[in-house]
């Protein structure tokens, strides 16, 4: 049985969208419910409410949908089922003996209200909206209703599919009801299916059981139970010739065709996985000639089912059933129904006159009136055989554990308050911690999910002295699941696939490993592109993103340079900044000077664009920073060089040539060569920028996180107009070379140069062949070292004369008129 406690903090909600009239916030009066409530079907008034909802019947009806008016409500129909009917009595009865306690919540009465579920999900998320909202159709100012639930816990459905719905607001053995990230609220007293399944598979292969077929309901509980019988017999090295599924809402024509598949098929074992409605519609399908003879393996849902014994066919069948029990007292107090009793109630008045086929309220259409010579006693049916009280004890046990859940709340050491108030979640709270044993010596508890310890009754159908089939206990099973397995084959390990055995049966293979990049699930698959196996290739884990990121060694390593370096050009521009108007600043053309260091800031500054997660704006920047600043850097040295030059040839007898190259001609020249690059740049941004990419070619089991180029023209144009600039510079201050040897500017350009062309010269090779980070790696070292050439060939001979041979610093050492011995 199913206990759902924390119910308020769902159904509370699914009211307010689906019953909360449009504009109740207006007025109190438009406060109402749209349809009238459902009305239980058993109830008694008592402190503190129990609900129960259980299948009484199968089906629903209801009237037309005009689409003018409000949709009628569905209605139950059909037969009664007696056996739920003997669920819900096992609820008042349970409630009844607690009342009279006087240990467990003494001066307390429990009542309760009961409903008839129909096995349908809309009529139990009804009771459910009912249980947690109350029935009164008018609501207060607030439209709400009190923060304590009117039905705090609530024990059923004896159907899974139900159950369900109801848990997201006792034989719901569905396994996923026992997810508690799904269904946080949701206990039961019966056995989780996953067990019962593992149980099944073990016994088929135990009985050499090798060529079976399944058929289950089309059901929460049938879909997900032959699921795990399915893979559990899979491990077993079972063989399933088909698996076929019904529900009993379905045509007829379906129900045929299932038991077609049944009598042709070749296996003589069946696994049925189904409810008792379902169950009922297959075995009298397959009752009609010709009946096949088949080994039947039952589940706890039907296998205990005394109205199947007269299906001969199924002699010999075979499962797994609730242990039967005993109530003391529950006999008697189902046979004390009186006529006068059964008018109280709609569902035991129309079980009163089912059963004796009269009516009990005056003459009906083709009923006689019950004249009182009625006698429940007389009477054999699911109602009144209590000789194996399976699931009646379940609910026995369901409505123990939620009393004395209440207890732990309003009741201390020596008194209960009746008055007292508590939310949901304190009954959960305390369901969690139940462990008693009840009056007929069974003990109750529940472990993390919601689930009690797994007990069943090996049941098989057997014919007695009299010819009559009977259920007869096998054995008594406690914690079924075993380590020891037989197999055709043994379990193929992680990263290998199944290969059918030429000439044997399927289940029987060969194992072969996957290929790279594949992982076995029922055949070797190939992983989605962003993932890549795991060590034992049975999962599919998305792959590592590399990239230069700020915490990586290497990247602080070059972070490191980067920092230093535009701190070196800091201090150089300090220092010249200083000794602006000493011989050797002012020789050496100060305001190119300057504005070389300026750039080479920028130079060592950009290189840290190209560390961290690439995006479009760092990707765009750190190209086109890195193109425009370097061009900035060598247009002011090709400046310089062509400066030395000049001022060379102007010492010439007759030479005007400094004219022709005065401060707003090298000015010109600098802005005319960086606008070049800049429009190139442009260019490039528009056509085809640069934007981050997923490389998943490169590596097979990671991830590079990098900026594509865009337009490959775009940065080798970049690349090769900063490489056309420095190697015209190089020329011209290899051509200088042999200035006099005091001046030595021109010397130090042609080194700085060489050591430029070098590094990218190399660089082109490295950066096409560099795998990953390493690539952007390649890159910054590129930019760190040719500007740690530059500054250090051209400036570090100045600081070292200006700051530690400041005699040097002289207007006659610059012009070469100082004697060597004196230098």
């Amino acid at each position: 049985m199913q206990i759902t406690s924390s119910l308020v903090s769902f159904v509370s909600v699914l009211w307010m969208t689906v019953f909360s009239p449009a504009g109740c916030k207006a007025k109190p009066d438009n406060c109402r419910l749209w349809t009238e409530p459902q009305m239980p079907g058993l109830s008694m008034n008592g402190d503190f409410m129990i609900g129960g909802i259980f299948t009484i019947h199968y089906y629903t009806k209801s009237g037309e949908n005009t689409f003018t008016t409000i949709p009628p409500q569905p209605q139950c129909s059909g037969r009664s089922v007696y056996e739920d009917l003997r669920f819900a009595r096992a609820l008042e009865f349970a409630i009844r003996e607690i009342n009279n306690e006087t240990v467990l919540l003494p001066g307390i009465t429990l009542g309760y209200q009961i409903h008839d579920s129909c096995s349908d999900v809309q009529m139990a998320i009804k009771c459910a909206v009912q249980f947690a909202n109350g029935v009164d159709p008018v609501f207060n100012e607030s439209c709400s209703k009190s923060v304590s639930a009117t039905v705090p816990a609530v024990v059923g459905d004896s159907s899974s599919t139900p159950s369900i719905s109801m848990a997201r607001i006792h034989s719901s053995s569905c396994a996923c009801l026992g997810d508690k990230s799904q269904f946080p609220a949701f206990f039961r007293t019966i056995p989780s299916d996953q067990h019962q399944a593992a149980a099944l598979a073990r016994m088929v292969k135990l009985f050499g059981w090798t060529w079976i077929g399944t058929v289950r309901s089309e059901s929460d509980y049938g879909n997900d139970g032959m699921a795990s019988f399915l893979k559990a017999a899979h491990e077993e090295g079972i063989c399933v010739e088909y698996s076929e599924a019904y529900y009993r809402t379905q045509p007829h024509s379906k129900l045929e065709s299932v038991a077609n598949v049944i009598r042709r098929s070749t296996a003589r074992v069946i696994v049925a996985f189904a409810s008792i409605g379902d169950m009922r519609f297959l075995l009298e399908e397959l009752a009609k000639p010709p009946s096949p003879r088949l080994q039947w393996i039952g589940t706890s849902s039907w296998i205990t089912q005394s109205e199947f014994l007269r299906y001969n066919m199924c002699a010999g069948a075979i499962g797994f059933g609730i242990p039967k029990s005993v109530i003391p007292g529950f006999r008697d107090f189902l046979l004390d129904l009186s006529p006068a009793q059964a008018l109280k109630s709609p569902i035991l008045k129309e079980f009163w006159e089912s059963s004796f086929s009269c009516s009990l309220k005056g003459r009906a259409a083709g009923a006689r009136e019950c004249d009182g010579s009625e006698d429940i006693r007389t009477l054999q049916n699911p109602y009144t055989d209590t000789s194996q009280l399976r699931f009646s004890n379940l609910v026995y046990k369901a409505t123990y554990a939620i009393a004395h859940a209440i207890h732990g709340i309003v009741c201390n050491d020596t008194q209960c308050d009746k008055t007292s108030e508590f939310a949901p979640w304190q009954i959960l709270d305390q369901l969690k911690r139940v462990n008693f044993t009840t009056k007929n010596g069974y003990q109750v508890n529940f472990d993390s999910n919601g689930d009690p310890v797994a007990v069943y009754e090996l049941i098989n159908w057997q014919f007695m002295k009299d010819g009559t089939l009977d259920l007869v206990p096998v054995a008594f099973l406690i914690h079924l699941i075993s380590d020891s397995l037989s197999l055709c084959s043994e379990s193929c390990p992680p990263g290998t696939r199944k290969a059918v055995q030429k000439g044997r049966p399927v289940c029987c293979y060969d194992c072969i490993p996957c290929a790279e990049g594949e992982i076995n699930s029922l055949d070797c698959v190939h992983c989605p592109p962003e993932f890549w196996p795991n060590a034992k290739q049975d999962s599919c884990l998305p792959k590592l993103v590399e990239f230069l990121s700020w915490n990586d060694t290497l990247a602080i390593i070059l972070m490191v340079f980067s920092i230093t370096g535009a701190f070196m050009a800091v201090c150089v521009t300090v220092v010249f900044y200083k000794h602006r108007a000493s011989p050797i600043v002012r020789a050496n053309n100060s305001e190119l000077s300057f504005l070389l260091l300026f750039s080479l800031t920028l130079c060592f500054l950009c290189s840290l664009t190209f560390i961290g997660r690439p995006s479009e704006w760092s990707c765009m920047l750190r190209h086109t920073a890195f193109g425009i600043t370097f061009v900035l850097c060598i247009s002011c040295v090709l400046g310089k060089t062509i400066v030395v030059l000049m001022a060379f040839r102007a010492t010439l007898p007759g030479s005007n040539v400094m004219k022709w190259f005065g401060p707003p001609q090298q000015r010109l020249s600098v802005l005319a060569f960086t606008l070049i690059q800049a429009v190139i740049c442009v260019i490039w941004l528009k056509v085809s920028p640069p934007y981050p990419f997923r490389n998943l070619k490169h590596y097979k089991d990671k991830i590079i996180l990098e900026c594509h180029l865009g337009s490959s023209i775009g940065f080798w144009a970049v690349l090769g107009y900063i490489g056309l600039l420095a190697v015209l510079c190089f020329i011209l201050a290899f051509l200088a070379r042999k200035l006099p040897d005091n001046f030595n500017e021109a010397k130090f350009i042609t080194f700085s140069m060489l050591i430029f062309c070098a590094v990218w010269i190399t660089f082109i090779p490295a950066y096409v062949s560099s795998p990953g980070k390493l690539t952007v790696a390649v890159e910054i070292f590129a930019i760190l070292a040719s500007s740690f050439g530059l500054i250090i060939c051209i400036f570090a001979p100045k600081c070292f004369i200006i700051v530690f041979r400041p005699l040097k610093n002289t207007k006659k050492h610059l012009m070469g008129k100082v004697p060597s011995k004196a230098l």
